[in-house]
């Protein structure tokens, strides 16, 4: 008897699991919460790995060209946070209007919001391309690269920088798949682009078979490939699939009101993601002061180790906002909070077991990620202090997707701004400038953060005003 159950029991979840992975708009404002968090949570968990592939992937083999590479690839990436910033502040707009209008049953004005945040996203992502292909060299310039880094360097942000309206539209088009209740879309959009991804890397790196050899610039196109493809494959989903999103011609065309509330929303958003990935860039130049290329390496292995771990979390935090946005359409705002608490206890579980496994046994991962002892030291050294704030981090992803679900966007920017702001870059500057103290005290400085952040933001959700926001 029990031998049956268990094997009915594991059906049944394989077949959940299947199901999550096949994907299918589904309706998450009725039947069991914990079946809407594990069909939302598994695809936007790999979507999230997806998306941290291309960063490691890119660190990896330009870390085996010289040691200057690692340093162009990762203050590139340090300055692209501005192209994800805006990536992902329209992302929630766009995960927030879809989600709601479907919650409320309103297909056609879901394809509307979809449809008016790619024409905006394509607008103004034309002015950051064009930025940043002629500013390349002043980039790397102003984030503290040597000569040497921005001379090699160059090329590779120029061309990440001309592809970035890949970068925009993937994070975009996402977002909308994930307001719409299909994230296995999203999932599989970003599997299609790390597969051509990983396959370009080392061939136009190295040169093989009839291609040339292009070096650090073959990792550069190789992940504009790779998003491009990406992007063509959402596109196609997107104007060609049957479902609640249906787009026409029509969809494109201004609708100033509409706009008005996506630049509301995602001006806020972007800012939100904005300020802490300042921060980070303020952490990154403090580093790189300290003129000691294996540290900066070291750090920048760490923040790609970091982030790959952190993101499928936050693909899991991402599932709140697709269940508030819902929930609140439908008039459930209990639901919705019920919703909140289940996830963050999946969080927490996940974030133990990965912060245990950089604290004792990544040693491996870091020797695999990087061949240089010297730089492996330092990334060892980052991991293990940062990964001590997991929990307040995969804590306080959720709370702030509870926020951007509801459409209050603002609350958690106001939060960041205080936080990262007003607190860590002060905090970091007076341990490096003025007390003297080395790496770790920036490492430091990010732990507390967190901490901090994730307290404010459980304060703020209690309060529950996100409940009463109307977008």
């Amino acid at each position: 008897m029990t031998t049956h159950t268990q094997r009915t029991g594991a059906k049944k979840i394989f077949a959940l699991i299947k199901q999550a992975l096949a994907g299918g708009e589904q309706d998450y404002t009725q039947g069991s919460i914990r079946r809407a968090v594990i069909l939302l949570a598994i695809p936007m968990m790999l979507e999230m790995m997806g998306e941290s592939v291309f960063a490691v992937v890119d660190i990896f083999f330009v870390g085996r060209i010289n040691k200057q590479a690692p340093t162009a690839v990762g203050l590139t990436e340090s300055v692209l946070t501005i192209v994800y910033s805006v990536a992902i502040g329209l992302s929630m707009a766009a995960t927030a209007l879809v989600a709601r209008r479907v919650g409320e049953k309103n297909t056609d004005a879901a394809s509307r919001a979809a449809a008016q945040c790619i024409s905006f996203a394509i607008f103004i992502t034309i002015f950051i391309s064009i930025a940043g292909v002629i500013f390349a060299p002043d980039i790397l310039h102003l984030m503290g690269a040597l000569p040497d880094v921005v001379s090699k360097g160059a090329i590779f942000t120029r061309v990440i920088f001309g592809g970035s309206i890949f970068i925009m539209l993937l994070f975009l088009i996402n977002g909308i798949f994930r307001g719409a209740g299909d994230a296995s879309l999203a999932m599989q959009s970003l599997l299609i682009a790390n597969i051509f991804n990983i396959a370009l890397c080392p061939t136009l790196i190295n040169g093989w078979g009839p291609f040339p050899k292009l070096g650090i610039e073959g990792a550069a196109i190789a992940t504009t490939t790779g998003r491009c493809i990406g992007v063509m494959y959402q596109l196609s989903r997107l104007m060609l699939k049957k479902g609640k999103l249906r787009m026409h011609i029509r969809n494109f065309l201004p609708d100033w009101k509409l706009l008005k509330s996506i630049v509301k929303i995602s001006w806020t958003g972007t800012f939100q993601f904005l300020v802490g990935s300042l921060s980070w860039m303020f952490l990154a130049m403090i580093l790189a002061g300290f003129k000691n290329t294996e540290l900066f390496d070291g750090y920048q292995v760490a923040m790609r180790l970091i982030m790959f771990f952190i993101l499928p979390a936050w693909g899991l935090s991402n599932a709140v906002a697709t269940l508030v946005g819902q929930n609140l359409g439908a008039k459930q705002p209990d639901r919705a909070e019920k919703s909140v608490w289940i996830v963050t206890r999946y969080v927490i579980v996940f974030m133990v077991l990965v912060s245990l496994y950089f604290q004792f046994a990544a040693q491996p991962l870091i020797a695999f990620m990087n061949p240089y002892p010297e730089i492996q030291a330092y990334t060892r050294q980052a991991l293990q202090v940062i990964s001590l704030g997991y929990i307040f981090y995969g804590v306080a992803m959720v709370m702030m997707n509870v926020f951007n679900g509801a459409g209050d966007t603002k609350t958690p920017t106001l939060v960041n701004i205080g936080c990262f702001w007003f607190f860590q870059i002060p905090l970091a500057y007076l341990l490096t400038h003025y007390l003297h103290g080395g790496p770790s005290s920036v490492f430091f400085c990010i732990l507390v953060t967190e901490a901090l952040v994730c307290i404010v933001n459980i304060i703020i959700f209690r309060r529950g005003k996100w409940k009463k926001v109307i977008v």
